[in-house]
């Protein structure tokens, strides 16, 4: 009988590509996807893929240094050592050196997702993307139409979608809220990531990079259709101290064809004396209740002394030791990228069409409106900000609607369309 495998290319080894997308590709490669599908309530699929393998065959990131370091440690967690890739467009070449990959993992910075994808999908790939998919819808809808034209698979990262707490509150409490008047979503990251982590903070904005997660939350489960935007950001802390042009928080507020009005909070200027690595929280009220939701402090809290006192989600990524001494990965940070690995497994070996896998699992179809909110987000930030240093009010607001997405801007007594499809 032939070996079934899945061989992945990853491009990406930054902050998460280097630990729960790497951790997962460790764990795949050395287990299989079976042990890991109950988790996802897809456990009765585990005996069609018993005998399949992974194997990462190659990895890209933008320096030779990394993409050793990500090959040295790949051989250290499963003995495969993948060949490695740098320079600005590595996927080019691994695709085509390796034209047997069956998915492309995409864990590049957000304003470079889309290239990636796109080259996957042409060769005839699968991708499971980080979030966001994109910054553009008109991207989303050329990366939605060429995977469906393919039979291929997309998925992305939407790893609150799998946060149990989270599960809770949309498949068994919105029911007894009653209808959802009004919501809000907080993620706010430490400076380092925006100051040392990251060295294209000045290209994305904490919004666009983790606010994505609270859209595509409350868009999948109350299945949101956007009506109009407000956006407004602020440039103090990176500008001032750190010479970077980019923006110390975001707030946007999304009112929504239902009457549903959410506030979204992002920042990335969280200072490392804070008790968490992040800052997170939500909260939905309806019509009979209120439910709240504190994803940073989940009741594990310790103080040492010299160390200060911290909070602990060992929900989300955690490792617990193997006989060996090695480490298994578990979490809901690795739950999404194993639901959407299974669907490549079942259109390879199963025969599935990605057509009839849809809404199963965050493919990118889902993310087309999330994608569209950002896009509109991030147009009127910019203008509301620039109305700002010069004294204006920012009063630059977006809709949606069945013509597309308008920039209304007042100050400028102009209307744009930035998108000319349906929404």
């Amino acid at each position: 009988m032939a070996e079934r495998m899945i061989r992945i290319a990853q491009v990406g080894y930054g902050m998460f590509g280097a630990d729960v997308v790497a951790g997962t590709m460790w764990d795949l490669q050395r287990n299989g996807i079976a042990p890991y599908l109950d988790r996802i309530g897809l456990d009765d699929w585990a005996r069609e893929y018993g005998d399949v393998k992974f194997e990462l065959v190659a990895i890209g990131t933008r320096s030779a240094p990394s993409a050793n370091r990500a090959v040295e440690e790949n051989e250290r967690e499963t003995g495969n050592a993948p060949y490695p890739y740098y320079g600005t467009q590595p996927w080019v070449y691994m695709l085509r050196d390796h034209p047997d990959v069956d998915v492309l993992i995409v864990a590049t910075p957000d304003h470079l997702h889309y290239e990636p994808i796109m080259e996957a999908l042409n060769n005839g790939v699968h991708v499971i993307a980080e979030k966001p998919l994109c910054l553009d819808v008109n991207e989303a809808d050329t990366i939605i139409e060429t995977a469906a034209r393919k039979n291929l698979i997309v998925g992305v990262d939407m790893h609150k979608r799998y946060d149990p707490d989270h599960r809770k509150i949309f498949t068994e409490l919105m029911g007894d809220l009653g209808t959802p008047i009004y919501a809000r979503g907080v993620l706010e990251e430490p400076l380092e990531v925006s100051t040392t982590i990251f060295k294209w903070a000045e290209q994305s904005d904490p919004f666009t990079y983790v606010g994505i997660h609270w859209v595509d939350l409350f868009m999948h489960y109350l299945k949101l259709t956007p009506l109009s935007l407000y956006a407004v950001g602020q440039k103090q802390r990176l500008l001032r101290d750190f010479s970077k042009d980019a923006f110390d928080a975001v707030q946007v507020m999304v009112t929504h064809t239902n009457g549903l009005n959410i506030i979204y909070e992002n920042n990335w200027i969280t200072p490392k004396d804070f008790e968490g690595p992040v800052n997170q929280e939500s909260g939905v009220v309806g019509a009979k209740g209120k439910v709240e939701s504190d994803s940073q402090y989940r009741g594990l809290r310790y103080w040492i002394e010299n160390k200060g006192s911290r909070t602990s989600n060992v929900h989300f990524f955690r490792k617990v030791r193997r006989p060996d001494g090695s480490l298994v990965s578990l979490g809901y940070g690795k739950d999404s990228l194993v639901d959407c690995m299974e669907k490549v497994c079942r259109v390879k070996f199963l025969g599935a069409s990605a057509a009839a896998l849809a809404g199963t699992y965050p493919d990118a179809a889902s993310q087309r409106l999330p994608t569209a909110v950002v896009h509109a987000a991030r147009e009127v930030v910019h203008r509301n900000y620039a109305y700002f240093q010069q004294g204006k009010p920012p009063v630059v607001t977006a809709s949606f609607g069945v013509q597309g997405i308008t920039v209304h801007d007042p100050n400028a007594g102009e209307n744009v369309r930035i998108y000319s499809k349906p929404i």
